[in-house]
């Protein structure tokens, strides 16, 4: 799980919400708004031979996901709180950087931050949850 930059829990749809016919947010809008954050990344990364915040090594995280001190304490307390690793500190800043280029902000802030923490849920709770086997009604943790 360490490994995977984005996971979330995505529960059953009801019928009721499937056949209703009112719309969220139009897909060109949203195709606007990734294709401008892919351009902004274009333009940051454009000496360095990658394409994407997700290519960034440990050098350029620290150079281009600098974060006030508001967004550094809330980072400090889910890595502390919630026992996230290394490696997951720096998705999360990867992730942050990734948000708020969708939004166009040149700076990463604090509810950038916390949306990527939230991103990584399910390191501590589906994963970490006790399932019962079926058929044998043994408790295991998931591999």
């Amino acid at each position: 799980m360490d490994r995977i930059d984005i996971h979330i829990e995505v529960p059953s749809v009801k019928y009721k919400d499937l056949s209703d016919e009112s719309s969220g947010e139009k897909s060109e809008i949203i195709r606007g708004r990734v294709k401008a954050a892919r351009d902004i990344q274009l333009k940051r990364f454009k000496e360095t031979g990658i394409f994407s915040n997700s290519q960034m090594s440990y050098r350029m995280v620290r150079k281009y996901c600098k974060l006030g001190q508001s967004s550094m304490d809330l980072l400090k307390r889910a890595i502390s709180e919630l026992g996230f690793s290394a490696r997951c500190y720096d998705k999360i800043l990867r992730v942050s950087r990734t948000i708020a280029d969708l939004e166009g902000k040149q700076n990463i802030e604090t509810d950038h931050v916390s949306e990527a923490i939230q991103y990584r849920s399910l390191d501590r709770s589906m994963w970490m949850r006790t399932i019962i086997t079926p058929n044998t009604g043994t408790p295991h943790k998931p591999v």
